[in-house]
Order: C-alpha cells, then sequence, then structure tokens
C-alpha cells in the first residue's frame, strides 16, 4: 500500500477532498450507529455490557477504521438482541457475544498486522541505512588504499631515484679514484726509468773509473 501511493506520487485535490469525505461520512455514521443502541441498552444489562465492550474499540485512536465491518456485524447483533422475543434471546445473546469478540479479535489482528507493518517499514529503513553505511565504509577504504597505494609508489619512486643517484656517485667516484690510480701508477713508471737509468749510468761511471785506475802506471 504504502509503496503504491509513492509510486503514484500525491494525490490531487479532487482526490484528497473525496477521501475527506468518504472520512466525514464514515465518522457520522458511526457515531449514529454508536448513540442509536446506547440508550436501547440502558434498560438490557447484556446489550450494555456488549456495547461498552465496542465503545472500548470506538474508544481506541491506535484501532480507529480497523474492524470496521465487524465492529457493524456486532451492533447490528446487539441489536438483534434488543429486538429479540424471549425464546429467542439466548441465541440472540450468543450471536452478539461472538460477534463483538469477534469485532474485537479483528481490531486486535488489525493492530497487530499494523505493528508488523510498521516494523517491517523500519527494518527496510535500517537496512537501507546500513547498506548506504556499509558503502560510506567501502568508499573511505577503497579511498584510503588508493592513498597507500599512491604513497607507496611515490617512495618507490623516491628510492629508486636515490638509488640511481646513488649509483652515478659510486661510479663518478669509482672513475676519479681510477684516475688518480693511474696517474700514481705514470708516475711511479716514470720515477722507476729515472732510477733504473740513473743505476745504469751509475754502473757506466764506475766501469769507467776502474778502467782509468788500470790503464795509470804504478811508481
Amino acid at each position: 500500500m504504502r509503496a503504491s501511493i509513492i509510486a503514484s506520487g500525491a494525490p490531487s485535490k479532487e482526490t484528497a477532498k473525496a477521501w475527506i469525505a468518504a472520512a466525514a461520512a464514515a465518522l457520522l455514521l458511526s457515531s449514529w450507529l454508536a448513540v442509536a443502541p446506547a440508550h436501547a441498552a440502558e434498560d438490557d444489562p447484556d446489550a450494555a455490557r456488549l456495547y461498552q465492550r465496542l465503545q472500548q474499540l470506538d474508544g481506541d485512536l491506535r484501532l480507529a477504521n480497523a474492524a470496521s465491518y465487524e465492529r457493524l456485524q456486532a451492533r447490528q447483533a446487539i441489536d438483534r438482541l434488543l429486538a429479540a422475543r424471549s425464546r429467542d434471546r439466548a441465541n440472540a445473546l450468543y450471536v452478539a457475544e461472538r460477534r463483538v469478540e469477534t469485532a474485537e479479535v479483528a481490531a486486535g489482528n488489525e493492530l497487530t498486522r499494523r505493528d508488523i507493518e510498521r516494523l517491517d517499514r523500519e527494518r527496510s529503513d535500517l537496512l537501507v541505512e546500513a547498506s548506504r553505511r556499509d558503502a560510506e565504509r567501502a568508499r573511505q577504504e577503497a579511498e584510503r588504499l588508493r592513498v597507500q597505494a599512491q604513497i607507496q609508489a611515490e617512495e618507490a619512486e623516491r628510492l629508486r631515484l636515490a638509488a640511481e643517484q646513488e649509483a652515478a656517485a659510486r661510479q663518478q667516484a669509482e672513475g676519479v679514484l681510477d684516475d688518480v690510480a693511474g696517474a700514481q701508477a705514470k708516475k711511479l713508471r716514470a720515477a722507476r726509468q729515472r732510477q733504473a737509468e740513473l743505476a745504469r749510468r751509475e754502473a757506466e761511471l764506475m766501469g769507467e773509473a776502474g778502467k782509468d785506475s788500470k790503464d795509470k802506471p804504478k811508481p
């Protein structure tokens, strides 16, 4: 019922006026049916008792428009009880009591049905709200994972650049060391060559000196 009303949209002014008129007519009819047997039941304790039970149903705002047909049948049964002859009274009283009891049970069932529908609507609303919250939590978790992945990607890129810079610096340092080592080796070879040359010349000088001493005459 609720879904159909929502689907069809708000009622037109004419429809609303028709609903109001029907409700007013039902209220007037209910008032007339209630007042008419009230005076007649004053002289009949059983009818008054049954009528009082119906009045309790009518006075309960939670049961508005609930079990209207069963209440009408109960009132008609009370009217027949009031009009029944002595020989038919027991049967009329039994029927009236059953009609009133049926109206009470039907009204209670209608109230239970309304409560169930209300609880179903609340449950549906809670499920929708829970689904919305689950979707929001899922969205937040997805956003958190996205940010985390972005941070990890940025950190990986930073580490990659740092590793490349470190490798370049190490390669440059190795190149400098190689240049220094090459220069030192070149200097060492030059020094060794000069040392060998000096040793060779020194040997030549020593050879010439020995030769001169042999050639000089003894005194």
